[in-house]
């Protein structure tokens, strides 16, 4: 059994290894549009108006560091609309384009998975500001990004170092213990357990995409690239996380109910949306 630990251990890890130039490579990408139009971002943004869901959902695609906290803060201080904020949180994919990148996912499904995001977000983005829409009159506060730690602030290569090696850290594990899990069960048993074939998968998967941690995003990635969930499963999951946005939500604005309100939003429409994508695609 030693034995055996061993060598998934090694076998992970060579694994994980391959894929850490792109990985690499993907995050300075991402820093250098970060850093170049991250003002600029936050600017159009800040001024977006009833086309905030629009802009939203587009500027949600860029896995850009902090981007969903700063949305959290400028709703929480009612300079966003709620449909807007949704829009951001179902556009992000946190941890995801880079690792697909790492993994040389064909172009045509990262494409796909993106232009979902972005038509699903912004669609019940309007929907929500057309049915929820609440007035925005509270100054804008910036410290929560900063409180947050995103690093911004240090430069594309160190920044790109910090990102690279703490996603390849969580991949690392999550690739060791999926090894584990599947050489246990087999990968139809696996597929069973999540419900890959069933429509109860968005369900669960939405539940791990809802953890505001960038490690929902990688396990959702890679359990997908493992082939133990559907790619409807995927998205549902992809949709709900939104990094560590829902818990600068909790943590900064005072309105419980509120805030389990748009935590039930973005659950239910990331399993309506999944449960649509298995049904039609």
């Amino acid at each position: 059994m030693l034995e055996d630990i061993i060598h998934y251990f090694v076998h992970s890890l060579i694994d994980s290894l391959k894929i850490l130039p792109f990985l690499f490579i993907a995050f300075v990408i991402i820093e250098v549009i970060e850093h170049k139009f991250s003002e600029k971002n936050k600017s159009i943004i800040s001024n977006s108006g009833k086309f905030g869901p629009i802009i939203g959902a587009f500027l949600g695609l860029v896995p850009q560091c902090g981007f969903s906290v700063f949305a959290t803060n400028l709703y929480v201080t009612r300079i966003l609309s709620l449909g807007t904020l949704i829009s951001i949180y179902l556009a992000t994919s946190d941890e995801m384009l880079p690792i697909l990148i790492s993994h040389n996912v064909s172009a045509t499904i990262i494409l796909k998975i993106l232009t979902l995001k972005f038509v699903i977000g912004l669609i019940f983005g309007f929907l929500i500001d057309l049915f929820l829409q609440k007035s925005n009159n509270s100054k804008l506060d910036y410290s929560i990004c900063k409180d947050e730690h995103c690093h911004c602030e240090e430069g594309i290569i160190l920044s790109s170092i910090k990102h690279t090696f703490h996603i390849f850290i969580f991949i690392f594990l999550v690739n060791f213990i999926l090894t584990l899990v599947i050489d246990v069960f087999e990968s139809n048993i696996l597929s069973s357990i999540l419900f890959k074939d069933s429509y109860f998968g968005p369900f669960i998967i939405s539940l791990i995409g809802l953890i505001p941690n960038c490690a929902s995003s990688v396990i959702i990635t890679e359990l997908f690239l493992n082939n133990a969930i559907s790619f409807g499963a995927m998205m549902s999951g992809l949709l709900a996380n939104s990094g560590v946005a829902l818990l600068v939500l909790f943590k900064s604005n005072k309105n419980i109910k509120e805030n389990i309100m748009i935590l039930g939003l973005l659950y239910g429409i990331s399993v309506i949306s999944g449960l649509i994508i298995m049904i039609i695609m």
